[in-house]
Formats: C-alpha cells, structure tokens, sequence
C-alpha cells in the first residue's frame, strides 16, 4: 500500500537503474551502444530479478512497474542521486550485466516478458490507433454491474474518442485504463499497455481506503467500539521505544486521519517514520509505535503509511483473521470478487515483496467506488454502514494541504469554462502512477483510472477529469438547464 516509489526500489541495485538508461533512439544510435544492447532480464536481489525494455527509450521493470531511464556515457550510466553504474562487456562486445559498488549482477537472459514488453506502447503497432479507434459500449459481463452506451449518457461518443485517441497519441502517457460509470452504467471501458479486463492492477496507496472500509465493517461487527478505541491495548507489545503519555490516547481515528502525532511523515525526507525507513523494520506496526511523538494525538495530520500498518494490524486482533482473509469474507464476495481476482500480500514485515498493497482489477475498483457512492449498498445489501460511510468521506483533518477523511482524499479540481474557473470538489481512493477511484456526487460519476506513470508529479487522470470529462459534464447540465426554462 505503499505510494513513494523510492522506496519501492527496495535493493540498491535497482536504485541504481532508475532514471540510468534512457536516451532518445535516434540519439542512441549516432553515439554509444544501440538501445537493444541492454535490453533483457537482470538478476537482482535473491530469487528476484528486473527487466530493460525499449519504447520510445529504455526504462526499467521492477514488479511489473515500468520506471524510464536515461544515459551519462557509454556503457556508464548515472542515477537521480548522483551515483554510477556500469555495464561490463565480455570479448564479443555483449552486455554480462550491471555493476554497483563492485557488486555485479550478472544478465540472465536477453528476453523479457510479453508483460514488460507491452509496457512501450499504449497499444500493438496496428492495433486502434488513433485513426481507426471506435467506440464501443462495455460488455454485459453479469458482475452486478449495468453497462450502457456513452452516446446515452451525459458525457456523448465525442468525449470517449477524445481520451482514447489522446491516449493513443501518447498525449496521455501510460494510462493502463479508463472506467466511466455515469447514470448508474458503466459506459466506458478501455485498457491499454498490455492490460485487459481480466487482469488486476496494483493500486499503490489506494489500498488505504480499503484498509478504511475494513475498519469500519470491524467497527460495524462490534469488534472494534468505534474510532474513540485507543490503539496500544489493542496491540500486543509489551513496551515500547520512546515512551511519551501521549501514545496511550492515540486513538483509531486518529490514525485513520493521518493525524496519529508520531512522527512519520512520508513527505519528510528527515522524519524517522517516513516509509523509506519503515519499509526496512522487521515489524513495521512495532517499528510505527517505536516512534517518538512530536504533537498531541489528533491535531495535526502527517502522511503516514506506517500509520495504516497500525489500522490494519488492530483490525486483524479484533476480529482475530489476517486482514485479506476479513477482506475475502465481508467485502469482496458479498460484492461477488472472486479470491482468483485479487491478489494481497499482506505481510507488514520487511520480508514484504508488495508492500501491503493489494491488486484488483479495475472493474472490482468501481464495484468499490459503487459502494461508497450508495452509501455501503451493493444490490439492495448493506455492506458497511452507511454511517461509516458518511463519516470516511467526511473532512477530519487536511494532509499535505488536501481536506482529507478516513483514508480518503477529498480534493478538487479547476476546470476552465467560459465563465471564468471552476472548482469541483470529489472523493479519492489514490495512488502512486495514476491509481484512482473519483466519486464526483455532484455529476453522478464515477470515474476509475489506473496507470503507471509511477512518481510523477501529476499524473494523466487529473488532466482528463479536468480538460475533458467535467467540462463535458457541466455543458451537460447546462443545456439541460436551459431546456427546463420556460421560453
């Protein structure tokens, strides 16, 4: 559930790739190697390896996570931080490996994956591009979701053509799908970069907000007397680092708002807490509670990630199952998320590959987003609260200048119309690369995104919500505006 992608490069060997190979093709080939030198698969860490593919320049694939790369030198290449690798030769002239402070890790093969090779381009060669790409409605799959045509909708065939073919265009970088749900129908669906409706998504710190309906159907279940509980008797430490009285009345809530008064905060590149420490504890609920406090429970918010590792470890000691397997049973098969559909390595030690965060596929994302924006109904069923679900989309504190809920954002967006700009407010399940579920109430949308432009500073969704999808949607509503007008 991580969202940093520092810290996700967790072996220095792969801290060493990033941003180290790529130039422009037409660049590469009038001075140094050709780019199809480096391309293959690399051993890593122990049991684990990463990939060098060729789009428009090299970039690097660690868990099916595509991170661009570039050049300083021939066969000698430079990261974000200043430091160098290189890549040693044998007689022929082939590339054996990549070597960083004299440690060598050899090449394995000069293949890689179907995976990672579809990760160069939105879509094949031939295949919808931006010329011959139509529209079509989304397949009935009998999952409870209702699917519709765009051209019944508010939003019209013109604005499904506009981000497809812009995605096409590579005007939208590394967009791997784009869900509409407009009017209660789902009435666009689209994948690119190798992805399809059958293939679950790493969703980064979006994972967070499933962390939060978890605690809240705990919270339901009695197992958890609500976010007053305080944290420490529901952990089963004996002591802890740092002693402060303040840590006994941290409470859920607290978490749950980022405003715990540890200090861990991920944006701080000096707080103990942040995750590129964490990540490395052996235990990072009790590496999280170690840390010393720095404000008073509640009354200033920090983006935590250690924080969520405290929710979810006290959600699992109330009701006494692993988390994924609470998820399994009173989440995702009530919404009919099949166990084959998701995947969850949910470990919180630094043993963990994944980092917490869970994979779904995009259609399951909106069957979440359907949730909260029916207030925890799922075809006529209650399945959480609709108080818990109120109070997750409710403003309890402000993290990095974002109104912020229970592990929910609630930011908005300017959109420009010709009567001057405007702000729309939406609810945020997010993370790293482009990850999104938006509920936008006021439009009666949901709009579900995943990608992988991973560490970005803005990410596509953003831009699409704010060019194309809401300026579309509020032309829409006024002109029916307009028609209720007597004349």
């Amino acid at each position: 559930m991580r969202d940093e992608l520092s810290r996700r490069l967790r072996w220095a060997a792969v801290s060493m790739i990033l941003v180290a190979l790529s130039i422009g093709s037409k660049g590469q080939e009038t001075r140094g190697p050709r780019l199809a030198d480096y391309i293959g698969t690399y051993a890593d860490a122990p049991g684990h390896t990463l990939e060098i593919a060729d789009g428009d320049g090299l970039f690097a694939v660690v868990d099916g996570a595509k991170y661009p790369l570039r050049t300083s030198g021939v066969d000698r290449f430079s990261t974000i931080t200043g430091q160098l690798i290189s890549f040693p030769r044998d007689a022929s002239g082939n590339v054996t490996g990549y070597e960083q402070d004299g440690e060598f890790h050899p090449r394995v093969s000069t293949t890689i994956t179907a995976a990672s090779a579809a990760l160069a381009r939105p879509r094949p060669e031939g295949l919808n591009s931006t010329a011959d790409y139509r529209y079509h409605p989304p397949a009935d799959l009998h999952d409870g979701i209702a699917v519709g045509d765009i051209a019944r909708s508010d939003l019209g065939v013109a604005t499904a053509n506009a981000i497809v073919r812009a995605i096409l265009a590579g005007t939208y970088k590394d967009v791997h799908s784009v869900l509409l749900y407009q009017r209660g129908r789902l009435v666009l669906e689209e994948y690119f970069y190798g992805y399809s409706v059958q293939r679950p998504h790493q969703l980064r710190s979006a994972t967070k907000s499933i962390v939060s309906a978890l605690a809240g159907i705990a919270i339901d279940k009695g197992a958890v007397s609500g976010v007053n509980e305080k944290v420490l008797p529901q952990m089963r430490y004996s002591s802890y680092d740092n002693p402060d009285p303040r840590k006994a009345a941290m409470t859920v809530g607290d978490l749950l708002e980022m405003s715990s008064g540890l200090d861990c905060n991920d944006h701080s590149s000096t707080s103990p807490g942040r995750e590129t420490v964490i990540d490395d504890k052996p235990d990072w609920v009790k590496a999280t509670l170690d840390l010393p406090m720095i404000n008073d429970p509640g009354s200033k918010a920090y983006y935590c990630s250690g924080g969520v590792s405290v929710v979810g470890r006290l959600v699992e000691n109330a009701v006494q199952m692993r988390l994924p397997e609470f998820a399994r049973v009173n989440l995702f098969k009530p919404l009919g998320i099949a166990p084959t559909d998701w995947k969850w390595n949910y470990d919180l030690t630094n043993a963990d590959k994944e980092y917490s965060q869970i994979h779904l596929r995009p259609r399951d994302m909106l069957k979440l987003g359907i949730l909260f924006a029916d207030g925890g109904q799922w075809q006529g069923r209650q399945i959480i609260s609709e108080s818990w679900v109120h109070a997750s989309l409710a403003e309890h504190s402000h993290v990095d200048n974002v109104s912020y809920g229970y592990f929910w954002w609630r930011p908005w967006l300017h959109v420009e119309t010709p009567a001057g700009s405007q702000h729309v407010d939406l609810f945020a399940a997010q993370g790293n690369g482009g990850q999104k579920i938006y509920l936008v109430p006021q439009y009666d949308l949901i709009a579900v995104f995943t990608g992988g432009g991973y560490n970005a500073e803005s990410t596509p969704p953003n831009t699409i919500m704010a060019t194309i999808i809401l300026p579309t949607l509020m032309k829409a509503r006024s002109r029916a505006h307009d028609s209720s007008q007597p004349k």
